[in-house]
């Protein structure tokens, strides 16, 4: 059988951290002080220091409004349509970016017969995956996936699909793109959850290069967790004025339920004798419903809090964010699982190996 490695992964974010800015700015939404006091309260306790985006956020404007290519301001939020013009305008140089971090040679570049887009926060076609084939120079008639709209998770997945077309053709390579523009979807609410909700996203992109080789992270076994009577707990879909999230609080208890439970056998759903973890960083609560769930020890997710205060959440590049870490620190032999979560209630979990 084929073995199929992450060769390598690049990650970049757009130039302005806007997580300061933005708690001034959503202490101006709420409504009175004691939930002004609760909302400094627990983003003190979010775990996050730094987050990026293509706006910029000004939240010292008496008006209230915030300064983001005139999206968001005084006089209302913007439509679908104009975020996604947006979208369009700076994926493509975040894409750009990303990419020439990756330091793809000439003979990778020949190899690559396939690229995968994953992306939930803006469309258009033709889209990132033929931006991506023309600033590379690949093959005009390279193949090309999209998986669009399954959220965090959507990286397990595209890594799913690159291990099975490597299979199929080992001597062509893959190159899986993960980019998220989050902020474009901030909405107007004074609801204390909901801002809560937006205090957590930001904007990322990952690239990564997958082949058969023996070198690198070897994708070993991918499995869906799905928790049931949880469906209503995420929600994402396109509005009127953006793309609307629903995000409960119920989450993290939910995950830490699942994960504790155990199989016929005796087991754990989620097998615990690795030695690396990349777990989506979701939020604080999700890292620690996730490490009291799996009984791990505190340094387990090292990684994926440190991803989590450089960056925020970044919905399906953010994953690819904490396997970057761990693949310059790793030691051959050591085994992982890559975890991600999104609609469904569903954990999407990677075993992989260091070669």
């Amino acid at each position: 059988m084929t073995q199929v490695c992450i060769r390598r992964i690049a990650t970049a974010t757009p130039p302005h951290d806007v997580h300061a800015g933005f708690l001034a700015y959503a202490a101006r939404l709420v409504q009175d002080d004691r939930t002004r006091t609760l909302l400094r309260h627990m983003t003190q306790r979010s775990g996050i220091k730094h987050r990026y985006s293509f706006i910029q956020v000004d939240g010292t404007k008496e008006s209230g409004s915030l300064d983001g290519h005139a999206l968001f301001g005084a006089a209302g939020y913007p439509g679908t349509a104009r975020r996604m013009g947006i979208f369009e305008q700076y994926a493509p140089q975040l894409l750009r970016a990303t990419l020439d971090r990756l330091n793809l040679t000439i003979e990778e570049r020949a190899r690559i017969g396939h690229v995968i887009v994953t992306c939930c926060t803006g469309l258009y076609a033709p889209g990132l995956d033929f931006a991506a084939i023309d600033h590379l120079g690949l093959d005009p008639d390279t193949d090309r996936t999209m998986v669009g709209f399954m959220g965090c998770y959507a990286a397990i997945n595209g890594l799913k699909i690159a291990r099975h077309i490597v299979r199929s053709q080992p001597e062509q390579s893959v190159l899986m793109v993960n980019l998220e523009l989050c902020s474009l979807h901030l909405q107007e609410t004074h609801d204390l959850e909901q801002i809560l909700a937006f205090v957590l996203f930001a904007d990322g992109c990952a690239a990564s290069l997958i082949e058969a080789s023996d070198r690198g992270f070897a994708l070993d076994e991918f499995r869906a967790v799905q928790i049931p009577n949880t469906r209503e707990l995420i929600r994402w879909r396109i509005g009127d004025l953006g793309f609307d999230m629903e995000l409960s609080s119920r989450v993290p208890q939910e995950l830490r339920k699942a994960l504790c439970e155990q199989n016929g056998n005796g087991s754990r759903r989620i097998d615990t004798d690795v030695d690396l973890w990349a777990v989506h960083p979701g939020g604080r609560a999700i890292l620690d419903a996730v490490g009291a769930g799996l009984d791990l020890e505190q340094h387990a997710l090292d990684a994926s809090r440190a991803v989590l205060s450089d960056f925020g959440n970044m919905s399906s590049a953010t994953v690819m964010f904490v396997l970057e870490q761990l693949i310059s620190t790793s030691k051959r032999g050591q085994r992982g699982c890559a975890m991600s979560f999104g609609p469904g209630l569903t954990a999407e979990t990677m075993n992989f190996h260091v070669v």
